[in-house]
């Protein structure tokens, strides 16, 4: 990007990098600020475009694959089952595009500003973990916000039990850039080996089985999958482990809820006697939402019933499996595709799954040779990319703007890396 004076870099450049700089902490004030902020960053960026007349920052082939797949929810919203509601959240779902396309150009710009987002992360997780444990003792917060639940906190998050989905999607971003920034910095790096261990075993106070489950996923990626990580991993991992051992004795409703109530919603837990012989996929909810989208998927296999339409069907008889299976949304993002964009939607789907894997298997390869194809840091930005990909848990809406926005955060670190592959060589930071 060229400026030509003072006022214009601030209006092109420094707004929206401070604005994204800020989007782990407008992520914990909900997904106003958060989803604010990366409109206004494409914005901008499009403004930016427009007025120069300087479109080359589009000519990507992961730009011309969202396009596809935008006007693929474009044309899905004005043709099947129209409503309003859907034909906005295909519309503006273009925006990410634009703001992947936004930061990446930003990164090759000038990427000194990744340490403010970095910092940014840092304080955010501190914060959470003081005020997580405060609140798991004291049962409110440092700000008297109680919580409702016998095992489950929240800390600023309020009602919304979404602390252990926020800490554990923003793990490997955090992880991947404190390696990458801070490694010469012993004393902090002492200090952020504690945030990790510490962040880890609220995730499993919180009560969130999910964020539990996918923290560990990642964990187990990065120890496979890097050359230079795996021991820093595996320690962080087994201290964690360790605490959560240690706090699951003195009190044991944390793990009743992540071990326990798991076993005995899917009918597996020993003395069982309520339906004994019918076992679900994660819970009777679940699996009756699951039970609806299939039969809406079989009775609209090519395009599905529409997007964000799994709400408006769910208790049409001929889909309803019981009282159970309405929801806004069926709890999984494979089935959730499959019922709302079909089999077309669901090409789209495979396509990232077979890139995503056909390079990981290339890596594997290499990794036996004692080479590698990705570096370690761009191994934590994919072990948060899997969180997404992996089919075998419950999710939340597809078109979440709060979960969107999280998950696009792994995006321009990833195309970024990939065109400076030892991306700490590049670094201007110190």
């Amino acid at each position: 990007m060229v400026f030509y004076s003072n006022q214009e870099k601030n209006i092109y450049f420094n707004i929206p990098v401070f604005l994204f700089s800020l989007i782990p902490f407008f992520l914990i004030t909900g997904p106003f600020l958060s989803d604010l902020s990366v409109s206004l960053i494409s914005l901008i960026f499009l403004t930016y475009c427009i007025k120069r007349k300087n479109f080359s920052y589009f000519k990507k082939k992961y730009f011309y694959f969202f396009l596809i797949f935008w006007s693929y929810l474009m044309l899905n919203s004005l043709i099947n089952n129209f409503n309003l509601d859907s034909l906005k959240i295909s519309f503006f779902y273009f925006r990410y595009s634009v703001f992947v396309i936004a930061i990446v150009t930003f990164l090759n710009e000038d990427n000194r500003f990744i340490k403010y987002f970095f910092y940014c992360i840092f304080f955010c997780f501190i914060a959470l973990i003081l005020d997580g444990f405060y609140q798991y003792i004291f049962r409110e917060n440092i700000l008297g916000w109680k919580t409702n639940y016998n095992y489950r906190i929240s800390s600023f998050f309020g009602d919304e039990l979404i602390l252990g989905s926020y800490l554990t999607r923003l793990w490997p971003i955090f992880f991947g850039l404190s390696l990458l920034i801070l490694n010469s910095k012993k004393k902090l790096f002492y200090i952020l080996i504690l945030i990790f261990i510490f962040s880890e075993a609220l995730i499993f106070l919180s009560g969130e089985r999910v964020a539990f489950f996918y923290i560990n996923l990642t964990a187990i990626f990065i120890i496979l999958f890097s050359k230079k990580l795996f021991r820093i991993r595996l320690f962080t991992l087994t201290m964690s482990i360790l605490l959560i051992v240690v706090v699951s004795f003195i009190n044991p409703s944390s793990k009743e809820r992540i071990i326990d109530q798991s076993l005995s919603q899917m009918n597996l837990s020993i003395g069982n006697k309520i339906e004994s012989e019918q076992k679900y996929i994660f819970s009777k909810q679940h699996t009756h939402h699951y039970i609806t989208a299939y039969r809406m998927f079989l009775d609209n296999k090519l395009l599905g019933v529409g997007v964000k339409n799994f709400r408006n069907f769910c208790n049409y008889e001929k889909y309803k499996e019981s009282k159970l299976s309405c929801s806004t949304h069926p709890h999984n993002t494979y089935v959730q595709i499959l019922s709302e964009l079909g089999l077309t939607g669901g090409l789209f789907l495979i396509f990232v799954i077979y890139y995503f894997f056909k390079y990981i298997i290339i890596h594997l390869y290499l990794r036996f040779k004692n080479r590698q194809y990705f570096s370690d840091f761009k191994i934590c930005i994919l072990s948060g990319i899997i969180i997404y990909l992996w089919p075998l848990a419950p999710t939340g809406n597809f078109f979440n703007n709060w979960l969107n926005i999280i998950m696009i955060l792994n995006l321009p670190f990833l195309i970024y890396e990939e065109k400076y592959h030892e991306i700490s060589s590049k670094f201007k930071i110190e």
